[in-house]
């Protein structure tokens, strides 16, 4: 699944909702002819990303071209169980993309419309958020 392979740290805050609750890059459908556009905001994890891109590539049949438009590199730290407070940050668990609404996930080329629709409507329901499918 999707990580990365070196980071200048290896634990990261949290961070806060900010003023702005739209996505500001990543907007458009730029390399493919079909996307697949976040509309709720929501942290996708690496596992539901695969999760969804092999949704995709079983619907498509081996035909067509897809582009995963997000990467997971805000590193999520967890306890074990059991373990009681002081003990400080956990280990790195998963790795995390935060989405905000209009920003395109997934992108799809070389297949009709019919097979682009059904294979991101398939795709959207594997993550955690509420998605769109929208066209050039």
């Amino acid at each position: 699944m999707l990580q990365p392979k070196k980071q200048k740290h290896r634990k990261m805050q949290k961070g806060r909702s900010r003023k702005r609750l739209t996505e500001t890059r990543g907007l458009t459908v730029s390399f493919g002819t079909f996307g697949l556009q976040a509309r709720s905001a929501a942290w996708i994890t690496s596992q539901q990303i695969e999760a969804a891109r092999k949704a995709v590539t079983h619907a498509l049949k081996r035909g067509g071209k897809v582009w995963i438009r997000i990467f997971p590199d805000k590193p999520v730290t967890k306890l074990p169980p059991e373990v009681t407070l002081g003990g400080g940050k956990g280990n790195v668990d998963h790795f995390v993309v935060p989405v905000k609404p209009g920003r395109i996930l997934f992108e799809i080329d070389g297949v009709s419309r019919e097979v682009a629709y059904e294979a991101l409507r398939i795709a959207g329901h594997k993550l955690p958020i509420r998605t769109k499918v929208v066209e050039r």
